[in-house]
């Protein structure tokens, strides 16, 4: 769901060379999710060893950070913690709809409708704590470091970057920028390639900056708060009804301080529905730690075991993975050492 601010903000295109030698914080969840979603059989299936542990997850973790790290990119994976109550009706809202998906696609399956089946799969994935656990289990032996939120993973992840730990936050939402993340990256974890009925298209990292976006809205942070309430929030899902991004940039324009825009907006359009002050201040001050980033040692005993005792993935292409983190690791000795 997310804030639905993309068409009003300013991007540019980065290269992966523009990000040697950077730190990024990722959004855990959000990355995941992508690698269930994308990694999977034509027909929809997710990768599964053949006890039927999904194994997608840990696929997309293994290849797609190999390929980044490659780069020269160091990754922190920030995993969220607990969901703050007002997300409930988001989570119901959510749950509705993978229902949804699920019923179709057993009517997919019933019908033998492959397109339908690969549609609908997508739909409704889940992500337990057991998928979550071994996640982290092979990020750290990968060399990656892994911090765990006390609350929203990408507010986490914000907090990274704005303490310095961090170049920018790796997320596909918004919610980084709006706690004043100094940068969002997105499309970083996403495949670079992906095919389209024309063939196949390239997909490049795009960066984000908050002084960019404030200076080019012409607002401020706090402005920017109350655009993501009026348009909606994971807090707030919906926002206030008949209010889209341009309306709701006009409005924080024109009243300027939150309690003039929100007295404004209830006079136009009545009871809210929800507490704008308090959706305000998990913004305004989110619930973070002062976390001191650690990188584990690289391990591919344990990369082994994970993928190829465990799960079962092929020992050949593991080994040529772990091939190139052996290189990255002796790479980083020699630049150290001199």
């Amino acid at each position: 769901m997310g804030l639905q601010i993309g068409d009003i903000v300013n991007r540019k295109e980065v290269a992966f060379s523009d990000l040697k030698g950077k730190t990024i914080a990722v959004d855990a969840f959000n990355a995941i999710y992508q690698f269930l979603s994308s990694v999977r059989q034509p027909d929809g299936t997710p990768l599964m060893d053949s006890t039927g542990n999904v194994t997608s997850h840990l696929s997309g973790l293994f290849y797609r950070n190999v390929a980044l790290l490659s780069e020269g990119i160091s990754l922190i994976y920030v995993f969220d913690g607990e969901y703050h109550v007002l997300k409930g009706k988001t989570h119901e809202i959510r749950q509705a709809a993978k229902d949804k998906m699920a019923e179709k696609y057993e009517e997919a399956l019933e019908e033998e409708d492959v397109l339908g089946m690969s549609k609908y799969s997508r739909g409704f994935i889940r992500l337990d704590d057991k998928m979550i656990a071994e996640s982290k289990e092979l990020l750290e032996a990968m060399g990656i470091a892994v911090v765990q939120a006390p609350g929203e993973g990408e507010m986490q992840a914000a907090e990274l970057v704005k303490s310095g730990q961090a170049y920018a936050v790796g997320s596909q939402d918004y919610d980084a920028l709006v706690v004043g993340g100094t940068r969002l990256i997105q499309n970083l974890t996403l495949a670079r390639k992906r095919k389209t009925v024309s063939g196949f298209i390239y997909i490049a990292p795009e960066m984000i900056e908050f002084e960019s976006v404030i200076n080019q809205l012409g607002i401020t942070g706090d402005q920017l708060i109350c655009l993501a309430i009026l348009v909606g929030t994971d807090f707030n899902p919906g926002g206030v009804k008949g209010i889209g991004p341009k309306k709701a940039l006009a409005l924080v324009k024109q009243r300027i301080h939150p309690v003039s825009i929100f007295e404004e907006v209830v006079a136009r359009h009545g009871d809210l529905g929800f507490n704008w002050r308090e959706i305000f201040e998990i913004f305004k001050k989110p619930n973070v730690s002062k976390h001191k980033v650690i990188f584990p040692r690289f391990d591919e005993k344990k990369i082994k075991e994970i993928l190829v005792t465990r799960h079962e993935f092929s020992e050949e292409r593991v080994e040529n993975q772990i091939a190139k983190l052996r290189e990255l690791k002796v790479k980083k000795g020699q630049s150290t050492l001199f």
